[in-house]
């Protein structure tokens, strides 16, 4: 059996979160699927907004949750943020062309992924974020070797 690389950590706060997206997009050299787990709240479109501001960008950040999708390119980097919350069906996915979004170069972080199967591909890493009582539990799971080579750098 392939065993992965797993890596945990606790975020104390809302900048927690924000630094550790930043480190996670450091970690990234080339492209991802990233699957974002939690509940509501949880900190999942706060993280991807860390991703972003260690890639550079430095607009606005918002939750896909009605347009699906919202892409960005910074440093050379296509990115997709997805959130699938609202999505009814995963065959809707295919009406906005979803296939295309997942190009060996491109980064794509999904939230909600659950509502996308089984139209979605395989996450390289899935990221478990958990409301505590003093912050959240960050735990990351690598599902392929391009994952596994992200957790080696953090």
């Amino acid at each position: 059996m392939n065993k992965h690389i797993r890596f945990t950590t606790h975020l104390t706060n809302e900048g927690a979160t924000l630094a550790f997206g930043v480190r996670l997009a450091q970690a990234v050299k080339s492209g991802v699927i990233l699957y974002l787990d939690g509940q509501l709240g949880a900190g999942k479109t706060t993280l991807t907004r860390g991703f972003l501001r260690g890639l550079g960008y430095q607009g606005k950040v918002k939750s896909p949750t009605f347009t699906l999708v919202e892409p960005y390119e910074v440093s050379g980097k296509k990115i997709f943020h997805f959130d699938f919350y609202r999505l009814d069906h995963p065959e809707e996915l295919m009406h906005i062309g979803i296939a295309e979004y997942f190009d060996p170069g491109s980064v794509c972080l999904i939230e909600w992924p659950e509502k996308g199967y089984p139209v979605l591909p395989e996450a390289d890493l899935i990221c478990h974020i958990a409301i505590e009582p003093e912050g959240r539990s960050l735990r990351l799971e690598a599902r392929s070797q391009r994952g596994d080579e992200i957790l080696k750098l953090l």
